[in-house]
């Protein structure tokens, strides 16, 4: 009775210690509103300096490839850790530069690596603590990356304002650096969890050799891809579409700034929750759904106040709530094994998907085009979620049925 009580105790503290540490690592999605300041500060172009961004996202999805296996060699907290002081160290780097080749360095390459590190193993170190609400757990901790942004967006706008970008950068440093690794000293690594799907039968812990070998983990990075591109290609335009195309004046289209950011955050929440009660690829199948209808709303129609907050509103909605459910699904059709290492795999969907939306708007040449394009990957995935079936777990009836014979024969 005891063990189980201090067990719980435990499980407690290292969802704490996750949410803390998600809170941390978020804050680096307010680097929208540094754009603007930097270029004035330095006289650079502000596309370059947005490219800024582009990079950091990059830099986070590929090193999540190389997170799992560092954490099975030092473990979860020095991992954690360790990627703390390197975020910090980076923010602080920043504050010091003077060319956009340091600015892309520093906040770009060693940022981005350090969250995207940080980001996947804590995640799916919870994810293991709790194998019987994977959902929920997961909307929690990525729905605490989600209210890092919504938090800093003020802290940092406010010190830039009444101080200026270098002190930004370097309080934003300190206080992310803070939050990260004093939120790793709660956490411990999860003992190894064999998964039991819903028809009883066992999952099969793959290795991201053997899950290669599966045509479902191509079909989930291009569910995926889809919704990180659908997602995060709003994301970056969201006030130039409300200027641009609805007509509002810049200070009234800021405003879907924040709304993105809380619809964004009430997405991972709830439809991660709600997908342990009703199924992963029904909340994924819902999500695709209302963004096809979005963005096909937003090419097709002349969008007034009221129709553009809507999209905009379902659409960082669902992307939050898929976001959401991608590691739970990757965990029940692969096994939670050797999760952080799979889902980094799938998680390049991510990287890809920030920098092909704006790939293909300049390609193509305008927003409208762009979210057709969206649209119709969009009824592509749904048909994809429709069909996807968890892979069997052959390996693990063959490899019983030859236990038994060899039992039998001696």
């Amino acid at each position: 009775m005891l063990k189980i009580q201090k067990t719980s105790q435990n499980r407690l503290l290292i969802l704490l210690g996750t949410i803390v540490t998600q809170i941390g690592l978020g804050t680096i999605y307010t680097w929208s509103l540094f754009n603007q300041p930097l270029a004035d500060k330095f006289g650079w172009q502000l596309s370059s300096v947005s490219v800024t961004f582009s990079i950091t996202s990059f830099a986070l999805a590929f090193s999540t490839l190389f997170a799992g296996k560092i954490q099975d060699k030092i473990g979860i907290r020095k991992l954690i850790t360790f990627a703390g002081i390197i975020l910090g160290g980076g923010l602080i780097l920043t504050s010091k530069v003077n060319s956009l080749a340091m600015l892309y360095l520093t906040a770009g390459v060693i940022v981005g690596a350090a969250d995207g590190i940080a980001y996947i193993t804590s995640l799916s170190n919870c994810i293991k603590w709790f194998p019987e609400k994977k959902g929920l757990i997961s909307g929690i901790s990525v729905g605490s990356y989600g209210i890092g942004s919504l938090i800093f967006k003020y802290i940092n706008s406010g010190v830039m304002s009444s101080k200026g970008v270098t002190v930004a950068f370097l309080c934003w440093g300190i206080i992310a650096f803070v939050l990260v690794v004093g939120g790793a000293q709660l956490l411990k690594d999860a003992p190894d969890v064999k998964e039991v799907a819903s028809n009883k039968s066992m999952v099969e812990d793959l290795s991201p050799r053997q899950m290669l070998k599966k045509k479902e983990s191509y079909l989930l990075f291009i569910m995926m891809f889809t919704t990180c591109m659908s997602g995060l290609y709003l994301i970056g335009i969201v006030k130039d579409i409300g200027v641009q195309l609805v007509g509002l004046t810049p200070l009234v289209a800021a405003n879907a700034v924040a709304m993105v950011a809380i619809s964004n955050t009430a997405g991972r929440i709830i439809l991660g929750t709600l997908s342990d009660k009703v199924g992963r690829l029904k909340v994924v199948i819902f999500g695709f759904i209302v963004m096809a209808t979005s963005v096909i709303i937003m090419s097709t129609v002349h969008m007034n106040f009221a129709i553009f907050f809507a999209c905009v509103a379902g659409i960082a909605f669902c992307f939050g709530g898929n976001i959401t459910v991608f590691p739970a699904i990757v965990g029940e059709f692969f096994g939670l094994k050797n999760h952080s290492k799979n889902y980094g795999i799938i998680y390049q969907g991510f990287g890809l998907g920030a920098l092909s939306g704006s790939i293909i708007a300049s390609m193509v040449g305008g927003y409208k085009i762009t979210f057709m394009i969206i649209g119709v990957m969009c009824i592509i995935s749904i048909a994809i979620a429709l069909i996807i079936k968890r892979p069997e777990a052959k390996a693990i009836i063959k490899t019983k049925t030859k236990l038994s014979g060899k039992r039998r024969t001696a």
